[in-house]
């Protein structure tokens, strides 16, 4: 079952995602239909792999082919052979979003949560941006959320069935991102739209929420240099960094029952880091660091 590629440098390896403890009864989402995005790795994999376990038909996408279809295999085991749609593509082209929801549609009939996971960033100083940089961030995590979000609310209204239920994995942004600047803006713009929709959308019963994922040990951090990994650990009061679990629990949490009630939220899934921490994932800049004993 496992593979060189299944031993991720951070997170656990696919047999051990697979094997996770979950509060969660495994017919929880029997019946139902989920799309993840981005997940191919990483925490979006992990909220697929917790779905398939708990009894849903699974939809994946994400840029990397190879990488999907691999899940997918994963997925139909823990599924107990159910059917997985793995469908490559990128969200930041509205045209690929519209094929992507058309094959939701024609494999399964429709779609009971949209699960946006896909995004990107890089660790930098704002005045290093380049224009390309900047615009490549938030092309994906704004706009390509975007674009998933309507595409998935059009057809719900269009069907004419009430309901509908989208969660995005933004980040906990509420103190700014110092070294991700560009993500700070794509994450919050995410955040302020989710909420909007959650009302305007509320007559449909389209229930939108966030997760602010902090620290979150995963192929993520894969985007740090070396010798910034460490100082992830101390971005929150607790001292270390969350796991790709704690996010995908998250998640059911708001899309089962036990969501019922709850729209245009976000839950910050980082151990505290928007009250305490050093988030300095470019590094911190020396006008931050505590001086050095006086020369006596």
């Amino acid at each position: 079952m496992s593979t060189s590629e299944d031993q991720p440098r951070f997170g656990p390896g696919d047999q051990a995602l697979a094997e996770l403890p979950t509060v969660y009864r495994s017919d929880l989402f029997a019946g139902k239909v989920v799309l993840v995005s981005g997940a191919g790795s990483g925490i979006g994999k992990a909220i697929a792999f917790l779905y398939a376990r708990l009894g849903a038909t699974l939809a994946i996408c994400g840029r990397k082919a190879d990488a999907l279809e691999r899940c997918a295999e994963q997925l139909r085991t823990l599924g107990g052979g159910r059917e997985v749609l793995a469908f490559p593509m990128s969200i930041r082209d509205p045209d690929q979003v519209e094929a992507l929801f058309e094959a939701v549609w024609q494999r399964f009939g429709g779609l009971d949560v949209l699960v946006n996971n896909a995004g990107g960033q890089f660790a930098a100083h704002a005045m290093d941006f380049t224009e390309k940089g900047w615009n490549a961030v938030i092309d994906t995590n704004l706009n390509g959320t975007w674009f998933m979000m309507q595409a998935a609310a059009k057809r719900w209204v269009h069907d004419g069935k009430r309901g509908g239920n989208v969660v995005t994995i933004a980040a906990a942004v509420d103190r700014g991102l110092p070294g991700m600047a560009h993500t700070a803006a794509s994450r919050a713009g995410v955040i302020a739209l989710s909420k909007t929709l959650a009302v305007e959308w509320a007559e449909h019963d389209i229930r939108v929420n966030c997760i602010g994922a902090g620290a979150i040990e995963s192929n993520g951090f894969n985007n740090y240099k070396e010798e910034h990994v460490g100082g992830l650990f101390r971005t929150n009061p607790m001292l270390r960094a969350g796991d790709v679990q704690d996010v995908a629990e998250a998640v059911v949490y708001l899309t089962a029952p036990s969501g019922k009630y709850i729209t245009g939220e976000t839950i910050n899934i980082d151990g505290g880091m928007v009250l305490w921490g050093d988030f300095w994932p470019a590094g911190m800049p020396d006008y931050f660091r505590p001086p050095g004993p006086s020369a006596s």
